[in-house]
């Protein structure tokens, strides 16, 4: 009897061993799938409002390009000829040529309206987020250009390497439904 007993009672203690290690198992996955839904649930976002233009959002991103990119908010444009963004402070000309552009990789498209207007389009694919369109559209212009992390690029990486040495901090971690700060609508694209 007492040998029945004694291996009743490891049994007892396996078969509740087994459930305690399933019962951790099953935690510890649906802890991860948490996990990823509360990652998933927020991104890093660039509030146009605070950002400086200081072009590390082109150099401290992991991604190569930058995920961040410029965006053009058109119902802010004003269509100018002379655009600060487009054309460098000491252009020659107000031409196309690329001496005369401001973007390092052309990444401004400018196409002509009508006398005075220009359209100005970016290049995402072009564009590695430096800023200078943007610093030059601030200074000289109403401000229609400014950075997004574009969210279908961007890892949305636990500790976003570009807000930890953004002097301004304006990259934060916001739900995902508030994705984008934006200056006015980029939404709308002009047609080609």
């Amino acid at each position: 009897m007492e040998k029945e007993s004694k291996s009743k009672n490891r049994r007892e203690f396996i078969q509740s061993g087994a459930r305690l290690t399933l019962a951790l198992a099953l935690g510890s996955v649906s802890g991860l799938a948490l996990s990823k839904v509360v990652k998933d649930d927020y991104v890093w976002q660039i509030d146009p409002f605070e950002c400086t233009q200081c072009g590390r959002c082109a150099t401290d991103c992991v991604m190569t390009p930058s995920a961040v990119k410029c965006v053009h908010a058109y119902d802010l444009c004003g269509y100018c000829d002379l655009c600060g963004g487009y054309f460098k402070p000491d252009a020659n000309q107000l031409s196309t040529a690329a001496e005369n552009q401001l973007c390092p990789t052309a990444a401004i498209e400018r196409k002509f309206i009508e006398e005075p207007y220009f359209e100005y389009i970016i290049n995402e694919d072009l564009c590695i987020g430096c800023a200078k369109c943007v610093e030059g559209c601030t200074s000289f212009g109403n401000g229609s250009l400014h950075l997004q992390i574009i969210h279908d690029i961007c890892l949305n990486c636990n500790e976003c390497s570009i807000a930890r040495v953004c002097p301004s901090d304006a990259i934060k971690r916001v739900p995902a439904s508030e994705a984008y700060n934006v200056k006015g609508d980029f939404s709308k694209k002009p047609e080609s």
